[in-house]
């Protein structure tokens, strides 16, 4: 490995380290501020940790990994989620920064769920929380497994150094600058991320003879595939839902949404809304880029690619300095980093403050707090190194499971329980069994690739939301709020 590369590397180790150390030095002395960072999160960084701590590996290794193989058709995934994403800024974000701090400043989901359905409170906070527990091991294992991909093919093998490099330096700066870290190393991860995916389709257009849109999109369609450019042909009604479908799962995602509960104030989401969607839009059609874009240049050269989630890799070494190569690993790391960490602390929220101080100590001090959760952070981490020890696994596969699963226990449940004034807490807990049972069924039954899980999931919880709740008795658990989409 080149010297430029290591230059850059540590150069951004160092970088993401400095942070966490300030946030440590700032904002980790109560529970509000570990967890969400005292709620006053500026607009561009909340915008930009919610895209970063979104997007994950999956933007520069699955999504381009999957256009790489099979042609623009999966962009659909994309332009799924702009939309789901979307929606989620104008539907959720609003309500739900003003009613968490309302219902008694409620500082995990599972804690709002809890205040705001007392009649379930206890077992709505345990079951949300079994449910963060269990998918974030296994979205955090993705990551992992993407920073594992990342050493294996730069590194000629150190499969698993990659993946205890990318947990033990997320580990430091989570465990000790805790929300606020994560945020701020989000936001410049986030940075880094869509800079790299407007670079490198760019570079690869313009090198080397027959460079160029119209001579790339000639090469692909005699060379590989005449409807590789198409986003039509063959596409079926079950597979357009499939895909597009990705953009349910927004509503769910605990470590996203969670951004919306720390933005500074309420007249600031709008502000955060236009920031994310522009970066967001940026940064798909970057990845979109390098997939069709890296595949007219492997197919140019005469090169092979065993995995094709390693393009954004390959081309990083093939076509830039050292020293830039190093930057573009940085901003796969960024990718993954950005998501394991806000992962990991989500993770840990759930298990301080709807196990620990909810079973085991209800009097619990902030510092007392603080250490568990930062032990827990620890502990998570080591169950996703397991699950990630297996190199074979595959990023967009591992992430696509824990999506919808999130996106069916959480997503009706969030949006129902933001805008319906009869739901109640039997019903939520309906919703969450309901969602996260049909999609763990519907994996195992081997229907993913029929239909995509989210699907049956969502609607089955939204369904069973609806009805249970019309079924018991409205206690008066919604508190008149004032919500507003602005």
């Amino acid at each position: 490995m080149e010297t430029g590369v290591w230059i850059s590397l540590i150069l951004y180790f160092a970088l993401m380290l400095g942070i966490g150390f300030y946030a440590w030095r700032k904002s980790t002395d109560t529970a509000e501020g570990y967890v969400l960072g005292g709620r006053n999160l500026h607009p561009a960084v909340a915008a930009l940790s919610a895209g970063a701590s979104d997007m994950s590996g999956w933007l520069l290794l699955g999504l381009p990994g999957a256009l790489y193989a099979s042609g623009l058709i999966e962009a659909w995934i994309g332009i799924g989620l702009f939309v789901g994403a979307f929606i989620n800024w104008i539907v959720v974000a609003p309500r739900l920064r003003e009613q968490t701090k309302r219902y008694d400043n409620s500082l995990t989901i599972p804690e709002f769920l809890a205040n705001r359905f007392p009649s379930a409170a206890l077992t709505l906070r345990v079951v949300s929380a079994v449910i963060i527990v269990v998918f974030f091991a296994v979205y955090t294992a993705s990551g992992l497994v993407g920073g594992g991909k990342l050493f294996a093919s730069a590194f000629d093998g150190g499969y698993m150094t990659g993946v205890l490099l990318t947990l033990g330096v997320v580990l430091v700066y989570t465990v000790f600058g805790g929300f606020l870290a994560v945020s701020l190393t989000d936001f410049v991860q986030g940075c880094i991320m869509m800079l790299a995916l407007i670079i490198m389709p760019i570079v690869i257009l313009t090198t080397g003879q027959g460079a160029g849109v119209d001579a790339a999109a000639e090469r692909l369609a005699t060379e590989v595939d005449p409807n590789f450019l198409s986003m039509t042909h063959g596409l079926t009604l079950l597979g357009f839902l499939s895909t597009f479908a990705w953009g349910l799962g927004y509503f769910g995602q605990p470590h996203i949404i969670v951004r919306f509960m720390a933005v500074r104030s309420l007249k600031d989401v709008p502000v955060a809304r236009n920031i994310a969607m522009l970066w967001m839009a940026i940064s798909l059609a970057g990845a979109v880029g390098v997939g069709i874009f890296g595949r007219t240049y492997m197919e140019r050269n005469g090169l092979m690619l065993e995995d094709p989630e390693t393009i954004f890799i390959v081309l990083s070494e093939l076509l830039f300095h050292p020293l830039v190569t190093g930057f573009l690993f940085a901003a796969l790391l960024a990718a993954i980093m950005s998501t394991v960490s806000s992962q990991l602390l989500v993770s840990s929220s759930s298990l301080t403050e709807d196990f620990y101080k909810v079973f085991l100590n209800r009097n619990a001090t902030e510092h007392e707090l603080v250490t568990v959760g930062r032990i827990s952070v620890a502990l998570v981490g080591v169950v996703a190194i397991l699950i990630a020890s297996n190199q074979d696994s595959s990023v967009l596969d591992l992430v696509s499971n824990a999506w919808a699963g999130f996106g069916a226990a959480f997503g009706p449940l969030i949006i129902l329980s933001l805008t319906w004034k009869r739901m109640t807490g039997a019903g939520a807990v309906a919703g969450l069994v309901v969602g996260a049972g049909t999609v763990g069924i519907w994996i195992a039954a081997g229907l993913s690739g029929v239909l995509y899980e989210i699907i049956p999931g969502f609607l089955a919880s939204a369904a069973a939301i609806v009805i249970v709740s019309l079924l018991t008795k409205d206690r008066g658990e919604f508190r008149a709020l004032e919500t507003s989409a602005e």
